[in-house]
């Protein structure tokens, strides 16, 4: 493991490759290898690129890439695409999606998949992101499944949340309202040569006069529930953050030094107002309470088969011999007796 991460850290790019396919397999030591990473991360700017399908966002991505890269920046890209239901692979991994930046070795591309994630996100993406961090790129970018409202899990992975709609799509417009709104800081009309981008343009910006200050840039709203205090002398409170709205050819790389100077000024906002701190704060509380579940859920699945297993418990319900709540109760105990001990 220290071979691994002493590669990453020297920049070698195999390493680097066999550190996210060790943690998108949750291979033994993969979180070791993730925790010597945590102290080397901190500094790659993390932007999350969601939306309806057929929206474009990979086109958009690729040429993002490769504008960064023309600065001299370097980047990681993330793609989450849906499960294959017989391997829990990427179905769509293909990486002639990045065809500009083929080649270059200074933008790192990577299909995950969602594995059944609500979000599109899976824990394994952020400890992808975590990798490429420690890695030293400037950029990280996670383009998701785009999966409609459950997209907001990518506000706990992305310092700042593009959304992209195409033109004429009214029903993609008002799929906006179920939720997906609420996260964007930057709203992308891509492929706006085409007709009806006016119209999608003035309905998007319709919408959002209407939204308030809640969402991503808030921390309000039930996707902030776990949101951590703001830190000391923060002016997040005072000053808010509207969210413009560029118009993209993607294909033809029209737009896309606008939607970067977006970008960039919503990093100056966070960093000007305290809301990246905040951000992280509570991204990490999130890692964390998602972690304690997983390690929960795995601690009672192993005490319940420990009891007979589920189906007999099942049998010992449906027999009248017990009830759900001292089925639960008596898996449980165990833990709770360890837990009493300790404190």
């Amino acid at each position: 493991m220290s071979d691994l991460v002493e590669g990453l850290l020297a920049g070698s790019h195999s390493a680097l490759a066999r550190v996210i396919t060790k943690i998108e397999n949750r291979s033994p030591g993969y979180r070791e290898v993730v925790s010597a990473l945590h102290e080397h991360t901190g500094h790659a700017e993390v932007i999350g690129v969601t939306g309806s399908p057929g929206a474009g966002k990979s086109t958009l991505v690729d040429k993002v890439a490769a504008e960064y890269r023309e600065r001299g920046k370097t980047v990681g890209v993330i793609a989450i695409d849906p499960s294959s239901p017989y391997s829990g692979g990427a179905v769509l991994g293909d990486r002639i999606r990045m065809a500009s930046n083929a080649g270059d070795m200074d933008v790192f591309f990577r299909s995950m998949s969602a594995r059944g994630s609500l979000g599109g996100l899976s824990t394994a993406t952020t400890d992808a992101v975590t990798a490429l961090d420690a890695f030293g790129k400037d950029y990280v970018v996670v383009e998701t499944v785009g999966a409609g409202q459950n997209e907001v899990d990518i506000v706990r992975t992305a310092d700042t949340v593009a959304v992209l709609v195409p033109p004429g799509s009214g029903d993609d417009v008002q799929m906006l309202k179920a939720g997906i709104l609420e996260i964007g800081d930057v709203f992308v009309v891509n492929k706006a040569d085409l007709d009806g981008a006016d119209r999608t343009v003035q309905q998007l910006r319709e919408m959002l006069q209407g939204r308030g200050t809640a969402g991503h840039h808030g921390a309000s709203g039930a996707e902030m529930a776990d949101a951590t205090p703001e830190p000391p002398g923060s002016d997040a409170g005072t000053e808010t953050w509207d969210p413009p709205i560029v118009e993209t050819v993607a294909n033809r790389g029209e737009g896309v030094d606008d939607f970067l100077a977006a970008l960039a000024d919503h990093g100056a906002y966070l960093d000007r107002t305290g809301r990246r701190e905040q951000q992280a704060r509570d991204r990490f509380a999130a890692e964390i309470r998602t972690l304690l579940r997983e390690d929960a859920n795995r601690l009672v699945a192993g005490e319940l088969d420990r009891q007979g297993g589920i189906e007999g418990a099942v049998d010992a319900v449906m027999a009248r011999q017990t009830d759900p709540y001292t089925v639960v109760d008596e898996v449980l105990a165990p833990l709770r007796e360890c837990l009493d001990e300790r404190g």
